[in-house]
Order: structure tokens, then sequence, then C-alpha cells
């Protein structure tokens, strides 16, 4: 694996002609990372993985602080799967200026996490723009764990970049918890309640797939959620999977969910 701590020097030293998969990623890799990685390695020649704690993105200066991070292990990992190429990028050469920092959402985009979160798409989007402007790539693997960040950005991709964009299916723990890196925040008795507040929600998929007149459901579910210790619903929504409308059918909804677990913010979706 060959290791890029500057742009410039990976787009002098890498043919990108070659079919090329792209796993861009803020590091603290786990088993979702991992699947995304595979799913490039089979379905192309060479695989470019980032890893770059986008500041951008945070609306809250103490959550880019405490983001987990493990250097170290995450070069172990990528030299395990035999990724190709690994670019670890400083701030400035991802941002010239202010202006690149953030990109406009509209109106109707500002809902469930963009709502609660302002901010926070406008940096998603602005640093996969960069990347993709400053890079030149074919293929992007994303997973569905971040499913509104998945929609927005093929959306945004779509209208800008001759890029292909693939999801891969969340993945979770044997305890029903999607893998996220900021469960490494987490003790065992918070992880505990996650993974029955999983189990929660995958029952309510499951019945609402059947009947989606249960939907009225969801009040009874945020509520006992909330009595948990420790625990805050932020939001509990159903929605049009392809269009993120609530105009929904029992073939086309997706439940959205996103919480605090004592005071780490985690997102899912079913």
């Amino acid at each position: 694996m060959i290791i890029f701590k500057s742009i410039n020097k990976l787009n002098k030293e890498v043919n990108f002609k070659a079919n090329m998969g792209f796993v861009p990623t803020m590091g603290s890799l786990h088993n979702g990372h991992i699947s995304l990685i595979k799913s490039s390695k089979k379905k192309c020649k060479k695989t470019l993985v980032s890893i770059f704690i986008n500041p951008s993105q945070f609306n809250k200066k103490n959550d880019l602080r405490n983001y987990p991070r493990n250097l170290k292990k995450d070069i172990k990992v990528l030299k395990k799967l035999k990724v190709d190429y690994l670019l670890i990028p400083k701030i400035n050469e991802i941002y010239k200026n202010n202006k690149d920092k953030k990109i406009k959402l509209s109106k109707k985009d500002k809902i469930m996490c963009a709502f609660y979160r302002p901010g926070h798409f406008e940096g998603v989007l602005a640093v996969i723009n960069q990347f993709l402007k400053k890079i030149k790539l074919r293929f992007i693997f994303l997973g569905e764990k971040d499913y509104q960040q998945l929609f927005l950005i093929r959306k945004f991709i779509k209208k800008k970049f001759k890029i292909r964009v693939f999801s891969c299916k969340t993945i979770r723990d044997k305890n029903k918890i999607a893998l996220s890196s900021r469960n490494n925040l987490l003790k065992k008795n918070d992880l505990k309640k996650s993974s029955y507040i999983a189990s929660l929600l995958l029952n309510l998929r499951i019945k609402l797939k059947n009947n989606i007149s249960l939907k009225y459901e969801i009040e009874n579910i945020v509520k006992k959620i909330n009595k948990l210790e420790n625990i805050k619903v932020e939001y509990l929504e159903i929605r049009n999977k392809k269009n993120l409308t609530k105009n929904y059918n029992k073939n086309n909804f997706k439940i959205f969910f996103a919480y605090y677990n004592k005071n780490v913010r985690l997102i899912d979706n079913y």
C-alpha cells in the first residue's frame, strides 16, 4: 500500500485511467468501512481510501475534538486488506478558502439530520466536491448507514460529475447495532441500550411491512426509548426511501432515527 499525504503527489504518481474505486472515510475503521473496501476491490482494479476528519461537517467543536482517531490501527487494517493507495490530506490542501467549506442545501433537503445538524451536510458535500474536483475518479463507494448522506451525495454527484456511486448495506454487530466509529465512545452498558433500541425498531419495520397503518406506534416507541436512562430521541420518522418525502407505502418506506446515548449522537435507518 502506498500512502500519500498530498493530493498533488497522488495525481502525479497514480494512473487514474485504471479502473479506480474511491472509499472516503474519517478513519477509526470498522467492518462497515471494510465492506465498502471489499466491494471496491471486487468491482475495481485499484482502490483508493482516504482518511480525513472533515472539520466543516461538525456543527459542534466538542464533537470534532472527541471524534475517535486511531491512524496506526487504520493503516494496519488497510495493509491487511491490500488496499492500493491511502490518502491522508491536510486541511489546507482540501480547502483553499472558507468559500470551499460549505455547499448550500435546498430548503426541501433541510430535513432530519440536515435540520438538527445545521451545516453538517453542507460540509459533507463540500469535502466530496473537493475530492472529486481534485482527483479524477470514476467510482465512489458509500454506506447505507448514513442513508440521508448517501441520498444527498448521489443527487449532488449526478448534477456535477460523471462518477458512479455504489452503495453498500448497513453492517450490524451481533447485537443488531449499526456499526459506527462513534460506538467506540460508548461503554458496555450504553451499548446494551443501543442494542435494545435497534431490536425495537427492527421489529417495527417487520410490523409496518405487514401493515403500514401501524405507523401510529412511533409515538409509543419514542416514549419507551426516552424512558431509558441517558437516552434522548432526536427524531424518529418514516419516509419514502427513494425521495425522502413523507409520501410512502409499505414497499418503499424506511424508518429514520437519530438519538443521543449519553452525549454521543447516533443515527440509523431500517
